[in-house]
């Protein structure tokens, strides 16, 4: 017998997992992005503190860096184990893919942080006990160090939407899967709005600066930086989403909330002015507000951007060849992969999981209910939740439709086709269509037909 060999899925139950990887993913990339454009940012102030004579500017540097220390380097370092573990646990496969074709690329990112994780130690407790020129290349090798890891992993990240050239689905090769039109419009994208969070966040710190005149100087300085990277940031964005694959650019035309846009960009709006409000009046910097606009920036900037994307991406994981929910969806001739549509047609989708009971490979009236249970968490669970509450709760897409077999012919219309293209295509046979049908009615308990209700019952404790 063959086998898909899927792991068993991790889900839970109170907002699906794919929301636990999205929030911890979402707060790693406020405090990677601000570590980034902080590292180019000091490399910047430290030359201009040694051309100008201003050794102020290296005390902001020094008072910066250490708030860094425990906001980026503290907590980041332990969200970005949280996005290796949660992501590991929800999407093994796409991890996976993830390695395999990147492995020396994440290899040589390790050791750009390490040299990043060394530098900002070195840029803080160096100011004045090394000569000035070794200090300014420390800044300068920091700030490149800090890129390097931004580079690489975008061009990961840009893998995930879809590889960067056509020939890596029959070639290989991970310099057609990293570069493309989508890494270098990503990359400068991240790069303007790496800066805007960079100058958010320094303003908590530029805030308690009690010399009047120089905490005008690093808010204009601040300001400047801000408005120009929300500006750059907001243009940038429409060269992003032209370089989008067309699924995407049909998801966002149609999937995406109708305020989505403008949302976004009153977000950009409320940054832009913040930052000429406290060019104009830096005495509104306070460590108060600044605080509050980067939990802003967090909650409507970041999030809805980063669930967009994953939006935009589905069904895939990764590479275009791997589902959300793990089954390899076509031939990846360059890595040798054969999809497992075939067999799933062939076979069913259940008796070919390694890891479910024997008492569901068959479905059978007494067991359908739980078959439809196990079907719905390795199907859909990575992209629905299975309860009332968290990300795009499965009851809710039906309708409230309570008949069986309604939503059985939608199910083999989408699933079972492809022919949806943010849905994947899983050909579930009638009687794995129908057991999954007939859990997603169950999910509404006052509305489950007596026929659910009689399936169900060898089952309830």
């Amino acid at each position: 017998m063959d086998y898909l060999g899927l792991y068993p899925m991790w889900y839970e139950p109170g907002v699906g997992s794919g929301w636990i990887v999205g929030l911890i993913a979402t707060v790693h990339v406020l405090f990677s992005h601000t570590a980034v454009g902080a590292a180019i940012f000091f490399a910047y102030l430290a030359t201009q503190a040694y051309r100008r004579k201003q050794p102020e500017l290296l005390d902001f540097i020094k008072k910066y860096g250490l708030f860094l220390l425990v906001f980026s380097y503290v907590l980041g370092s332990i969200t970005g184990p949280g996005i290796w573990y949660s992501t590991t646990v929800a999407s093994p496969r796409g991890i996976s893919a993830l390695i395999h074709s990147f492995v020396w690329k994440w290899a040589t990112e390790w050791v750009f942080f390490v040299i990043e994780v060394v530098g900002v130690y070195m840029i803080i407790y160096l100011v004045g006990k090394v000569d000035r020129a070794t200090h300014l290349r420390i800044s300068i090798i920091f700030g490149l160090a800090s890129y390097g890891t931004m580079l690489i992993i975008i061009g990961i990240l840009s893998f995930m939407m879809w590889p960067g050239q056509p020939e890596w689905f029959a070639e290989g090769g991970y310099l057609n899967g990293f570069y493309g039109a989508n890494t270098f419009a990503q990359l400068a994208m991240r790069t303007a709005f790496m800066f805007t969070m960079t100058a958010v966040v320094g303003g908590i710190v530029a805030g308690g600066i009690k010399d009047a005149a120089f905490k005008r100087e690093i808010a204009r300085k601040l300001a400047l930086l801000g408005m120009g990277s929300t500006v750059a940031g907001g243009l940038l964005l429409q060269w992003y989403m032209g370089t989008l694959p067309e699924t995407a650019q049909v998801i966002a035309e149609n999937r995406l909330p109708d305020w989505f846009a403008m949302s976004l960009l009153g977000t950009l709006g409320g940054i832009f002015a913040w930052f000429a409000a406290t060019w104009l009046q830096p005495r509104l910097l306070t460590p108060v507000i600044a605080t509050g606009m980067t939990v802003a920036v967090l909650v409507f900037g970041l999030w809805p951007e980063e669930v967009a994307r994953e939006s935009l991406r589905k069904p895939y994981v990764a590479g275009q060849y791997v589902y959300s929910n793990q089954v390899i969806a076509r031939d990846v001739p360059g890595l040798g992969i054969k999809s497992e549509i075939p067999l799933i047609e062939q076979k069913g989708f259940l008796p070919t999981q390694v890891f479910v009971p024997d008492s569901l490979r068959s479905v059978n009236p007494h067991n359908a209910l739980e078959a439809g249970r196990s079907l719905a968490l390795t199907t859909c669970s990575n992209c629905h939740s299975l309860s009332s509450t968290g990300m795009r709760p499965l009851a809710r897409y039906f309708g409230g439709q309570t008949d069986v077999t309604t939503i059985k012919i939608y199910l083999q219309g989408t699933l079972g086709t492809g022919n949806t293209i943010y849905m994947p295509h899983i050909p579930l046979n009638d009687a794995e269509a129908e057991a999954l049908a007939r859990y997603i009615v169950s999910l509404s308990p006052a509305r489950i037909p007596p026929t659910v209700r009689t399936a169900a019952a060898p089952h309830q404790e």
